[in-house]
């Protein structure tokens, strides 16, 4: 779950329509969904952190800046009005998200090792709060061949083209056009933290992913000169119940 700094509001006050918001989400963040990372071209939504409606919804904070990121269909939709207590949970504007999870071939999220047992807590609960925790769904075509749909899968692939990716680095680990192609392949499908993973070992590519994703460097959430996570978050914006991990 790839850490991201907003910035503070382009308005003073709140927004006429919370979905003004989006083209300037879009900018600073990218067409990612803030959630599982996947890159959404079209149909990313303004995601109300804090629901806007329902039994647990806070009509006050639904054309608020800071209580917005972008979000898939998916992760919308599991997430849902359901209860958010930023104690009991992680989110990528306010905590270092990436520093939480592994990201693993077959397509699975696991907890990190170095977590604490109450920040263990809290980056589980945010996994079931979007759908992460997941198992795969296995959908095949015509042709009885299977097809990515679920986000479990599309990690799946994504991980198999980072590893292709890597296989073309070492092979000309000079070539600064092909470490350029790679970067651009990462933005164009979006998993950020598959990216660094796969890259673990390379520091000036994971440098070129911190970079070249939007929002990402300046969530302060890692170090520009060794690509390594800064732990706690710095919570650049000062958002309420950050730097939890």
């Amino acid at each position: 779950m790839r850490p991201v700094q907003k910035g503070i509001s382009p308005i003073a006050g709140d927004f006429g329509k919370y979905e003004d918001a989006k083209p300037e989400l879009v900018s600073r963040l990218g067409l990612y969904c803030s959630y599982c990372e996947r890159k959404i071209p079209t149909l990313l939504a303004v995601e109300h952190i804090e629901p806007k409606d329902g039994v647990y919804g806070k009509p006050a904070l639904k054309k608020r800046w800071s209580n917005f990121l972008l979000a898939c269909t998916n992760c919308n939709s599991c997430k849902g009005s359901r209860k958010v207590d930023f104690r009991r949970l992680i989110f990528p504007d306010r905590d270092n998200t990436f520093h939480a999870y592994n990201y693993n071939a077959d397509g699975s999220i696991t907890l990190a090792s170095h977590l604490s047992p109450r920040q263990s807590v809290m980056a589980r609960n945010t996994l079931r709060l979007v759908g992460l925790d997941k198992p795969i769904q296995i959908y095949t075509d015509s042709n009885n061949e299977q097809v990515a749909l679920d986000r479990v899968a599309q990690r799946m692939e994504i991980f198999g083209v980072a590893r292709e990716a890597l296989s073309l680095m070492l092979s000309a680990p000079n070539s600064d056009p092909l470490k350029r192609s790679i970067t651009m392949n990462a933005l164009a499908n979006g998993f950020f933290s598959i990216w660094m993973t796969v890259f673990d070992s390379y520091p000036d590519m994971k440098l070129r992913f911190i970079q070249a994703f939007d929002g990402t460097a300046n969530s302060g959430c890692f170090d520009i000169i060794t690509s390594g996570n800064v732990s706690p978050a710095p919570n650049p914006d000062n958002l309420s119940n950050g730097r939890k991990i």
